[in-house]
């Protein structure tokens, strides 16, 4: 192969060698996902320390929902994910990633929901 079409085949397949024609974002775009993850993340810890809400397990699904929210921030801005790119794969790994945050979610939830019943009382832990 020559050298010219050895450089017309690189070429072809973008700067990256690995066909990735992916866009990868401006620094507009990454700017706005740093703010958007700013705010998502001030306004929960604004919440958890001025005790905005007087009922802590409505604390606790407003920060999950921003944390839900966070993590799309993240996925869009800074993952570039869409189901337009990489032949729909992207959209596998979103519904890949829902899965595993529901799954951890609802996990951490039914742990510390069950946390005091499932401990020893302090009483018994005396008496041994």
């Amino acid at each position: 192969m020559s050298d010219t079409h050895a450089h017309d085949a690189h070429a072809d397949h973008g700067d990256h060698g690995h066909g990735d024609h992916a866009s990868h974002g401006t620094r507009g775009s990454y700017i706005k996902g740093f703010f958007l993850s700013v705010i998502l993340t001030a306004i929960p810890f604004w919440i958890v320390m001025t005790d905005a809400f007087k009922d802590p397990s409505t604390a606790a699904l407003v920060v999950m929902v921003f944390a839900v929210a966070q993590i799309v921030v993240h996925m869009i801005y800074f993952l570039h994910m869409s189901g337009k790119s990489e032949g729909g794969w992207t959209m596998m790994a979103l519904i890949f990633t829902i899965i595993l945050v529901v799954i951890t979610l609802s996990g951490s939830i039914w742990v510390m929901y069950h946390m005091n019943t499932n401990m020893m009382p302090m009483q018994a832990a005396a008496d041994m």
